[in-house]
C-alpha cells in the first residue's frame, strides 16, 4: 500500500523499512488501538444497560471483568497488528508476537482474578466469619493457582524451558501435601462444607449418637452443642465421612407408633378403632392423617400401627400435637370400654398324677 504523500519517505530507511513503512505501521497500530477501545466501550455500555435491566449476576460480572481490559495491553495488541506492515526479521517478529501472547496470557488472567474476587465475595455474602474465612482460602488458592499457570504460561512463552521449574514445584507439593495431609484433609472438608452446605450455624443434626445444634464452623473441627450442654468437637474431614441428619432442613415430620389393645376386646371395637383415631387425628391442625390398620397379633396384645405426616419440621410443636393426640385417644378409649394391653405371663399348672395326696412327700408336679 502506497501513499503519494509518503513518497519523499521512500528513501529514508529504519530497520530495513523505509520511513513511509514505519508511518503505515504506525497508523495502522493507533488505528487498531482505536477501534479496540471504542468497541470495548460500546460492549461495556450494553452489558451495563443490559445488567440494569435484569436480576441475574452473570451480566454484572462480565461487565467488571471487561471493565478491567487494560489500556497497556490493547496498545501491546495494536503495535502487534501495525507490526504485521513491517518487514521485520524472523527475530524481531518472534519478539513482536511473543509480547503481544504475553499481553493476552496477562489480561486473561486479570479477567480471571476480577472474576474469582467477584464470586468469592458472592460466596461470602451472609456468611458467618468461619465461612467467610473458608471462601478467603478458597478464593486466594484459586487465584494463586491462576497467577501460577499464567506466569508458567508467560515464561515458556519466552522459550523459557519450564520442565524443570514444574517438575521441582510437583516434588515440593508432594512433600508438603504428605507432611500436613491431615491439616489439608480438613482444610478441604471446610471447602467443601462451605460450598456443599450440608448443615449451617443452627442446624441441629445427627452424627452417630450424637445429636446437637451446630455452634461453629471452623478451618479443621466444627463444634456441636450437645442435648446435655457439652459441646462436641468433630474433625471436618470425619464429619463428611459420617452419614449427617439434617433435622433443621426437614419439611414434614412422618410419625409411626403403636397401640396394643388387650386380647378379649369384642371384635365390635376392633372394627371401630381404626375410625376412632382416624377421627382424633384428622380434627388436629397441620397433621395429615396416613393409616391406622390392626396390623399384628402380640404374645399379649393385639397391636394396630397408626402413621401421620406433621406438617412442622419444630420438635416442641410435633411433641404437643402428639400429647394431645394420645390423650384425646386414652379418653375416647376410656368412653368406649377398650382396654389396654398390659404385659403378662399365664402360668399353667400341670394335673397331679393318680393317687398322689396333697401334702404328701414327693417331687413337685407344678409345670
Amino acid at each position: 500500500m502506497r501513499f503519494p504523500f509518503l513518497a519523499p519517505l521512500r528513501r529514508l530507511y529504519f530497520l530495513g523499512n523505509s520511513l513511509e513503512d514505519w508511518v503505515i505501521a504506525l497508523a495502522v497500530a493507533v488505528l487498531a488501538t482505536a477501534a479496540m477501545a471504542f468497541v470495548r466501550a460500546v460492549v461495556l455500555r450494553r452489558l451495563a444497560a443490559n445488567s440494569a435491566a435484569t436480576e441475574t449476576r452473570l451480566d454484572g460480572l462480565v461487565v467488571t471483568m471487561l471493565s478491567r481490559t487494560y489500556l497497556l495491553f490493547i496498545v501491546a495488541f495494536g503495535v502487534y497488528f501495525g507490526s504485521t506492515f513491517l518487514e521485520l526479521s524472523r527475530a524481531r517478529a518472534l519478539f513482536v508476537s511473543r509480547v503481544a501472547v504475553a499481553a493476552l496470557l496477562m489480561q486473561v488472567a486479570v479477567w480471571g482474578d476480577v472474576g474469582l474476587r467477584a464470586w468469592r465475595d458472592q460466596l461470602r455474602h451472609g456468611q458467618d466469619g468461619a465461612r467467610r474465612n473458608s471462601s478467603a482460602i478458597l478464593g486466594f488458592s484459586l487465584r494463586l493457582t491462576l497467577w501460577v499457570i499464567v506466569f508458567l504460561m508467560v515464561l515458556d512463552n519466552f522459550g523459557v524451558n519450564i520442565t524443570a521449574l514444574v517438575a521441582s514445584l510437583g516434588v515440593g507439593g508432594i512433600a508438603v501435601a504428605l507432611a500436613v495431609q491431615n491439616i489439608l484433609g480438613d482444610l478441604f472438608a471446610s471447602l467443601s462444607i462451605t460450598l456443599d452446605k450440608p448443615f449451617e450455624i443452627g442446624d441441629f443434626i445427627i452424627v452417630g449418637d450424637i445429636l446437637g445444634s451446630v455452634e461453629h464452623i471452623g478451618l479443621k473441627t466444627t463444634r456441636v452443642r450437645g442435648l446435655g450442654g457439652e459441646q462436641v468437637v468433630f474433625s471436618n474431614g470425619d464429619l463428611l465421612k459420617s452419614r449427617i441428619h439434617n433435622h433443621k432442613r426437614m419439611e414434614t415430620r412422618r410419625v409411626a407408633f403403636v397401640l396394643r389393645v388387650a386380647y378379649g376386646t369384642s371384635e365390635e371395637l376392633l372394627c371401630r378403632i381404626p375410625r376412632i383415631i382416624r377421627e382424633i387425628i384428622s380434627a388436629k391442625p397441620n397433621i395429615d392423617f396416613e393409616r391406622a390398620h390392626f396390623f399384628m397379633w402380640g404374645e399379649w396384645s393385639l397391636n394396630f400401627e397408626v402413621v401421620y405426616h406433621f406438617r412442622s419440621p419444630d420438635y416442641i410443636l410435633h411433641m404437643d400435637a402428639q400429647q394431645d393426640i394420645f390423650l384425646e385417644i386414652y379418653r375416647r378409649f376410656e368412653q368406649e370400654g377398650i382396654r389396654f394391653a398390659h404385659p403378662l405371663s399365664i402360668v399353667k399348672l400341670a394335673d397331679p398324677p393318680p393317687g398322689f395326696a396333697p401334702g404328701a412327700p414327693g417331687p413337685a408336679w407344678r409345670h
